[in-house]
Order: structure tokens, then C-alpha cells, then sequence
């Protein structure tokens, strides 16, 4: 759309031009003399309508570009509040998930025993960022834990007996961790 408004004035301006170069040739060879302020003026006004064209093209840009921003914040807007409720729901699914297996344990009349709790340990230490790379061997005793092996930090150290004693069904922690 844009184009076409571009070539009518261009088209103008080759057609006053080439009129201008006949009509001098004309103009030579009967000996008649043309008023050129009405080829100026011609000239003068397609070259007006192409600066306006021009402007309006300028200003209808700027619009879309002003339009485009508003929308590009909007979804970026949508976006974050959408990213926050997934993350709170999904929260809220997790809780529910944790409870009903509690509640699935105490209601079977299941009893934790010394294996579960030691799989439970280990598998709780696997997530857990300050002990990665570090060697805990987990042994259960009437639901006592001892943790044995190495660690990488005493903040590592701590964090696995921590995560340990929180554990369902765990009554002591013996730490036998050693820091490398």
C-alpha cells in the first residue's frame, strides 16, 4: 500500500519533467515561449505531496511501533502472572500430594521401619545442593540414623544431619561424617 502512494508522485515528477524537456523542444522549434512558473508550480506541489506522504508515512510508523510496545508489554505482563499462578498451584498440588501420602501411611496402619527411613534419607540427600559430590552411606538401627562418609563443607556436614532428623520416623542422628 505504501509503495503505490510512493509511485504516484514519483511518476508525477518524471511526467512534469518530461514534459518540461518536450515542451523546450517545442518551445525552440515553433519560437513559442511556455510559461514555466506553472511547470515550477507543478513541480512545487508534487514535491509538497510527497514530503506530506512522507510525514504521514512517518507518523503512521511510529504508531505501530508505539502500538507493537503496548502489546509486547502486555503478554509480557499476562506472562509473569501466569508464571507466578502455576508456581503457587503447583505448590499447593505438592503440600496436598506429601499429605495425602502421610495420611495414607497413618490411615494403613503401615509401620516405618529402619528400611524405609534409610531410603528416604538417601533419597532426600540426592536434591540437596550443598551434598552433591559428596559420599554418605546411610544405616538405619531402630530408628536411629548414622551417616557415615565424607562431605565437601561443614555447612554440607550440617545440612545432612538437618535434613536427616527431619525425617518421619527418626528419633536420634549419629553423625560419622568427616569433611574433605
Amino acid at each position: 500500500m505504501n509503495i503505490s502512494r510512493w509511485w504516484i508522485p514519483v511518476m508525477l515528477v518524471g511526467a512534469v519533467l518530461a514534459g518540461s524537456a518536450c515542451t523546450q523542444t517545442s518551445e525552440d522549434e515553433a519560437g513559442v515561449t511556455v510559461d514555466k512558473p506553472n511547470a515550477d508550480s507543478a513541480l512545487d506541489a508534487t514535491r509538497d505531496g510527497a514530503a506530506s506522504i512522507a510525514e504521514e508515512t512517518k507518523d503512521a510508523a511510529g504508531e505501530v511501533a508505539e502500538d507493537s510496545k503496548n502489546i509486547a508489554q502486555e503478554v509480557g505482563d499476562k506472562a509473569k502472572e501466569l508464571a507466578g499462578e502455576t508456581a503457587d498451584k503447583t505448590k499447593e498440588i505438592a503440600g496436598a500430594v506429601g499429605s495425602k501420602t502421610k495420611d495414607v501411611v497413618l490411615t494403613t496402619g503401615e509401620a516405618i521401619t529402619d528400611g524405609w527411613i534409610t531410603t528416604k534419607v538417601s533419597a532426600k540427600f540426592v536434591d540437596e545442593r550443598l551434598l552433591k559430590g559428596s559420599s554418605i552411606n546411610v544405616d538405619t538401627k531402630d530408628h536411629v540414623v548414622t551417616l557415615k562418609g565424607t562431605v565437601g563443607s561443614d555447612a554440607a556436614k550440617a545440612r545432612a544431619v538437618e535434613i536427616a532428623g527431619n525425617t518421619e520416623g527418626v528419633v536420634r542422628v549419629v553423625n560419622q561424617l568427616i569433611v574433605k
